[in-house]
């Protein structure tokens, strides 16, 4: 059995695992990597973020060429799909920016080991290879627990990724399915449900909850309920799933109110199960090593990220809080800068999240309901993209922009978008946020014209009462 030392071992090669091994190698430290998977990226590159997009991208098209060219002036003539392709073109950006991530891990000297970690000793990861025959031991002084989420199950629902399907088996779906029940009314299945019903599916969306998007801006959230709605999806709002029953050709699935009532049957062809995700932490020798886990399985970390157990951090969806690729990443950056005796820190405050359907959603920093239940008086400002001048020209005006400021020192603390590029547009917001600025520092910045972007300079305005165009 062979055995390496390194400064710090990273197990996961995920958005936060693979930057922070990049990161710590920058800062001079020796890397290893562990990733079971096969390729780098974890689910957010393989079977998440990045293919969820390339699909939303493909299936815009033909809407817009199905629903919206005519306007313009443009004739269409008879449409296809070509699922098969749009697969194609899915796996290959995937397949490029893997390859990307270890072209990455080469240039600045991280090893790449291919196999299941699990931690045998507080400076210890045992590597398993793919096909468990071969052990290797490898030593560090640092270790970071990267592993990740994966898809929370649905008691009485089996997914078997062919008929009910998780978020990985409804990215390689082989043909549009004439109905589709969603699972879930988070980001998730919103995103993945506009891709199919876009291409012709009739999508229902059961949730749980009485709105969609749980936790985010409730003005948001009901003027998303009602886009979605007139695109065609169609929702039950507190209601569970409580059984399933295939056939060779369909799911029945048992629904009925949260709060009691009659149960109800739903047939579809494909069931989309995205309830939510729980952390990975099976089979990595946790409890044999003593870290720490809360009630749910998430791994306690300090402000630091580091594990009760001195020289193990965990970072990521395994230690909870927002489930993102992003905030992953920067959980890694400031982790391993740490590491290296340097002053980090990671912001959650100032986080954004988006959601990829259309309109477009993002948001960061906190909700109307969040500051009423903390008892912060605020003050709100509101511009609609239907007087922007850009969202005109496009025919993209349903939406709007909203700032939230404090009403004492005008300090910025959420905003939150719904429209055109609204997951870009959202970063303005951030960056002040970032800087600890004002809704006036934001509403005084020249912007171009015409922009999408002049839209958070007018809702950053009305905050103060001055926003010319409204």
């Amino acid at each position: 059995m062979s055995e390496k030392s390194y400064d710090l071992i990273v197990v996961g090669g995920g958005p936060g695992g693979y930057v922070c091994a990049i990161r710590a190698a920058q800062l001079g430290m020796s890397v290893a990597c562990v990733e079971k998977r096969g390729k780098l990226g974890g689910t957010c590159l393989n079977v998440g973020c990045i293919p969820s997009k390339a699909l939303l991208q493909s299936s815009h098209h033909y809407e817009a060429a199905a629903h919206e060219f005519a306007e313009h002036g443009i004739s269409t003539g008879k449409l296809a799909i070509d699922v098969k392709k749009m697969l194609a073109r899915k796996n290959e950006v995937v397949e490029q920016l893997t390859g990307g991530i270890e072209f990455l891990f080469k240039k600045n000297k991280v090893d790449y080991i291919l196999g299941a970690g699990e931690i045998t000793g507080a400076d210890e990861v045992t590597v398993t290879s793919l096909k468990g025959k071969k052990k290797e031991i490898l030593k560090a002084e640092n270790i970071v627990i990267a592993t990740g989420s994966d898809v929370a199950p649905l008691p009485g629902v089996e997914i078997d990724e062919k008929q009910i399907v998780s978020s990985t088996g409804a990215l390689d779906l082989p043909k549009v399915p004439k109905e589709m029940v969603v699972v879930g009314g988070g980001v998730i299945g919103l995103e993945l449900g506009s891709v199919w019903r876009r291409l012709g599916a009739k999508v229902t969306v059961v949730e749980f909850m009485d709105t969609i998007l749980p936790g985010m801006d409730g003005e948001v959230c009901k003027k998303m309920l009602a886009s979605l709605k007139k695109q065609g999806m169609e929702f039950k709002l507190g209601h569970k799933v409580t059984g399933a029953k295939k056939t060779k050709t369909a799911v029945t699935l048992t629904v009925e109110p949260k709060d009691g009532g009659a149960a109800e049957q739903v047939k579809a062809e494909v069931v989309l199960v995205s309830i939510g995700r729980r952390p990975y932490t099976a089979n990595l020798g946790l409890e044999k090593v003593g870290v720490e886990m809360d009630e749910r399985g998430f791994i306690k970390v300090d402000h630091d990220l580091q594990t009760n157990v001195p020289g193990i951090f965990a970072i990521g969806d395994v230690i909870g809080g927002m489930m993102l690729a992003h905030k992953a990443e920067e959980e890694g950056v400031a982790v391993a800068e740490a590491i290296a005796g340097q002053s980090a820190h990671v912001n959650y405050d100032a986080i954004p999240g988006v959601v990829y359907t259309a309109p477009e959603v993002g948001v960061v920093g906190k909700s109307e309901e969040s500051l009423k239940k903390a008892g912060i008086a605020y003050k709100s400002g509101k511009f609609l993209f239907s007087a922007n001048s850009r969202a005109k020209a496009t025919g993209e005006t349903e939406g709007f922009v909203k700032i939230l400021a404090d009403k004492e020192t005008d300090k910025l603390l959420g905003c939150h978008i719904m429209g055109p590029l609204a997951g870009d547009l959202v970063m303005e917001a951030a960056i002040i946020m970032e800087f600890g600025g004002s809704a006036e520092d934001l509403a005084r910045v020249c912007h171009a014209h015409p922009g999408y972007g002049e839209a958070v300079k007018e809702a950053a305005m009305a905050t103060d009462k001055w926003s010319i165009h409204s």
